[in-house]
């Protein structure tokens, strides 16, 4: 069975947004962006909500952010090579291809994409990962936290529900940004 990892960048006070909804500010660094191309490279498919979709569609759909380096390309690369699932009640169509969109979130639905899988699905999208979390259907959850306290916006885990986590790795990279793998803890 394939596992579910939610994943997302974060502040250091847990937000993926400030109070003005930029979430600009993952300081830029190479070793972060190749951890971020590792993980993508190893997914079967993306189920996100529409909003991260629709950001991070121009990976596919607009060639010029892969032709800027190598690196971009590695990432654009991955990115159109798994399938997609998009949660969404107002997309009326997808921009990239191997898309689909669902109307609803079901949690049984996402468990047989996880039986059916032979790769890792990655779920992203905070609104999204929070009905995967409240569900139980997350395997690992992965957060790069970022140098710098907001103070306030979107946070990056489902607010109303207690979450027991075992720590599974961490890792620190050279620009202050750490990330931290957990698993989910069994109720």
């Amino acid at each position: 069975m394939a596992r579910l990892i939610y994943t997302t960048n974060v502040s250091l006070d847990g937000f993926i947004e400030d109070p003005d909804g930029a979430f600009d500010f993952l300081p830029p660094g190479d070793d972060v962006f190749a951890a971020h191309t590792e993980l993508m490279e190893s997914i079967g498919t993306l189920v996100y909500g529409r909003r991260l979709y629709e950001k991070m569609s121009v990976w596919e759909v607009d060639p010029s952010f892969a032709a800027r380096s190598p690196a971009l390309a590695a990432f654009a690369a991955a990115f159109t090579d798994t399938d997609k699932v998009v949660h969404s009640t107002t997309l009326a169509q997808a921009s990239t291809a191997r898309t689909r969109i669902e109307r609803t979130f079901d949690a049984d639905a996402v468990l047989r994409m996880k039986d059916a899988a032979d790769r890792d699905l990655l779920i992203g999208g905070a609104d999204l990962a929070g009905h995967a979390l409240r569900a139980g259907v997350v395997d690992e959850v992965q957060l790069y936290a970022a140098p710098v306290s907001v103070g306030g916006g979107k946070p990056g885990l489902p607010t109303g529900i207690r979450l027991d986590l075992e720590l599974l790795d961490q890792r620190c990279f050279g620009n202050g940004v750490v990330l931290l793998r957990y698993r989910p803890r069994a109720a």
